[in-house]
């Protein structure tokens, strides 16, 4: 389980590094980042992972969230994958910014030729967690999840799949029915086929109906969204909660797009959500 350091600084009395390895599930190189913040150097502390949104890499939130400023003083080990495997060789695996590479969905494919390489919730909640255990002083046991769009998708239905894995879930305008609007509906069968039933193991809403996650879900959507009516949907999830029981705090916030000017603003409500479930508040 080596990893090479491609770089590391200091920020806040921690450090900020980016790092690659050769990934089993994703069956070729892969990037993530890590900020240790400065009680890492004498203890494990928990894992808050951010998965970013279409387009994105592991440097998008690590540059523009703003989140290790609190993580420091938190004392909360941050990790951001990327958002799927690279260079993969695939037709139309790149040049759509929906589809393919930047756009993994945080799901294994099940369709050619996807599935070789395509895994990314099997990267995100087995291969990746297993890697930082080795390599850092994280504290496994207590581990949250939290996403912005496609990653807010990555989080809520890997937080949903796996609660014996994440203590907390958050997200910034997730999208949470994709198996009902445009960008779910381009992905999700190319990764995993034409059946419904498949897609629905990957919606949010689907699944809180199956199996509610034990503790609040913290979103966050801001009101001027340019994706709010036709991908996003926050209204399905809260009437999905609501039947389910699951409890759920969703915040609108009027002004306010989809843009990393969006995720600053709150982030640090997010932080403070993990944390307080994770032990350190």
């Amino acid at each position: 389980m080596a990893i090479e350091t491609i770089s590391e600084q200091r920020l806040h009395a921690g450090v900020q590094g980016f790092y690659r390895h050769e990934s089993h599930a994703c069956a070729g190189p892969m990037r993530f980042a890590v900020y240790q913040p400065p009680q890492a150097a004498r203890q494990q502390c928990p894992v808050l992972y951010f998965l970013a949104g279409l387009t994105c890499t592991e440097e998008t939130a690590t540059i523009k969230a703003g989140a290790q400023r609190l993580a420091a003083e938190l004392g909360l080990i941050l990790v951001m994958p990327d958002t799927s495997p690279r260079d993969t060789g695939f037709d139309g695996a790149t040049g759509d910014w929906e589809f393919g590479e930047g756009a993994g969905f945080y799901l294994d494919a099940t369709e050619a030729p996807w599935s070789t390489r395509f895994r990314m919730a099997s990267y995100v909640v087995d291969e990746l967690p297993a890697l930082i255990g080795v390599h850092f002083p994280a504290d496994l046991a207590r581990s949250g999840l939290c996403g912005h769009s496609m990653g807010g998708h990555g989080a809520l239905t890997l937080a949903l799949k796996n609660p014996a894995r994440y203590r907390s879930v958050s997200a910034f305008a997730p999208i949470v029915a994709p198996s009902q609007v445009p960008w779910g509906r381009k992905a999700l069968p190319r990764y995993l086929g034409d059946d419904p039933a498949a897609w629905a193991a990957h919606d949010a809403c689907e699944l809180v109906r199956r199996q509610t996650f034990p503790g609040t879900i913290l979103i966050d959507q801001g009101e001027a969204d340019g994706f709010l009516e036709a991908q996003l949907k926050p209204e399905l999830f809260d009437q999905a909660c609501a039947e389910s029981g699951q409890a759920l705090l969703l915040r609108r916030h009027a002004g306010y797009d989809h843009s990393y000017w969006f995720i600053t603003s709150f982030i640090d409500d997010h932080l403070r959500h993990h944390a307080k479930v994770l032990g350190l508040l």
